[in-house]
């Protein structure tokens, strides 16, 4: 049965007007202090945010009902925003630039360290109600309780690096990128194939159990007014998502990455109570103590975040949807808190969180994306389990969510 939306929830123009004039202050801002760069950085951040939100695409709640209820709308969603990604990354990443310009992908060790972050990541997503790009644009779009989450995100992100030396000593493979050692046209077969593969089995298996593939929601809205107050379908979602992040490649030089801002913002403020954290051996390399010797907006990461979260604060106002609620329920509250810190030490241990180790990570032909799908796929696992602990006075809802 096809749903609608049929009652349109009444729009207030603060949120829109004050997610506006953030954005246009911070770009005259940033152009001044930085250069143009930077400033369109943080547009195409807030850009992020907006599809994120108004496609509600929330990788945490699509492996939720899919392991949980075999509906993996979202799941195939992911694959075509990542065959969209190859197709656009591995060809610039061959031949190492991008309208001229130098281009590098984000290759990492595939190793226990990814191993273990990406699965303790995993049982973070559901714990804490998001993963890196859900907590940040939910946080615009007006949930209170995953302000809680992004805190500890930010505490574990900082915990994390204090003794992340000793995990990056494991047992590893050195960095592996497909498109270097096999090539542009056989590593976008290959990853096609597979892609194609995981969208095979979640509609095999969504079948199985259900007879027929979950029809997509409806919206009240057509035309520009969907672009504009959504919902949007999934595959617009996915299709922008891999735009935007091919964007950034080209802007940045490197693809999309979120959670090296969060250990970044953590340490400046640890820094600030004096604690000595420059002489930690994370902090210690060329790239990590030029970040936290600079300014925080010369950092393309934290800009970009910023953006997103007053791009999802931009659309929820369009959609008539801002309104925080502070009312958290204790276990929920502590479920944000310890998810919170898993997502933020698991990313670190892990080269990144679901954005830039798995979907920029996989765009990059970059082994530790898949191992890091695998093992944070098997976290979520765990962390649907747990949820019942945590949420059990909650309604779960049969479809997708943000977060």
């Amino acid at each position: 049965m096809n749903l609608t939306l049929s009652m349109a929830p009444e729009r207030k123009f603060g949120a829109p007007l004050f997610a506006l004039i953030a954005l246009l202050a911070g770009g005259v801002f940033l152009q001044a202090q930085v250069g143009p760069r930077q400033a369109w950085l943080l547009l195409l951040g807030a850009a992020l945010g907006l599809t994120l939100y108004h496609a509600a695409f929330g990788f945490t709640s699509a492996w939720r009902v899919f392991i949980r209820d075999r509906r993996g709308a979202g799941l195939r969603a992911q694959m075509v925003m990542l065959a969209l990604a190859v197709l656009l990354f591995f060809p610039a990443l061959g031949a190492g630039s991008l309208f001229g310009s130098p281009v590098t992908g984000l290759v990492a060790p595939a190793g226990v360290s990814v191993i273990v972050g990406a699965f303790i990541f995993g049982i973070g997503m559901q714990l804490g109600g998001g993963c890196a790009s859900g907590t940040l644009f939910t946080v615009g779009g007006g949930n209170a309780r995953m302000l809680v989450t992004l805190l500890f995100f930010i505490c574990g992100s900082l915990i994390a690096t204090h003794h992340v030396d000793w995990w990056f000593a494991l047992p590893s493979l050195p960095p592996v990128s497909i498109v270097q050692r096999f090539g542009v046209a056989p590593a976008l077969g290959l990853s096609l194939a597979l892609f194609a593969l995981i969208a095979l089995v979640t509609v095999g298996l969504e079948k199985s159990r259900h007879g027929r593939l979950e029809e997509p929601l409806a919206s009240a809205h057509q035309g520009w007014r969907r672009v504009l107050r959504g919902p949007w379908p999934l595959v617009w979602g996915a299709v922008a998502l891999a735009l935007l992040n091919f964007a950034t490649l080209a802007l940045a030089g490197r693809p999309w990455g979120i959670t090296s801002a969060f250990a970044l913002w953590g340490a400046k403020v640890a820094s600030g109570l004096g604690v000595d954290v420059g002489s930690w051996v994370f902090w210690q390399g060329a790239a990590n103590a030029k970040a936290l010797a600079a300014p925080v907006w010369q950092d393309i990461t934290s800009v970009m975040d910023i953006g997103i979260v007053f791009g999802a604060l931009l659309a929820a106002g369009l959609a008539g949807r801002f309104a925080p609620n502070l009312k958290i329920p204790a276990r929920s509250l502590l479920a944000a808190v310890v998810g919170g810190l898993l997502l933020g030490y698991g990313s670190r241990l892990a080269y990144g969180c679901n954005i830039g180790a798995y979907f920029s990570g996989i765009a990059s032909g970059s082994l530790h994306g898949w191992l890091w799908l695998v093992a944070a796929f098997v976290g979520n696992g765990v962390g649907v389990r747990l949820r019942s602990w945590f949420f059990a006075e909650e309604r779960q809802p049969p479809g997708l969510t943000g977060c």
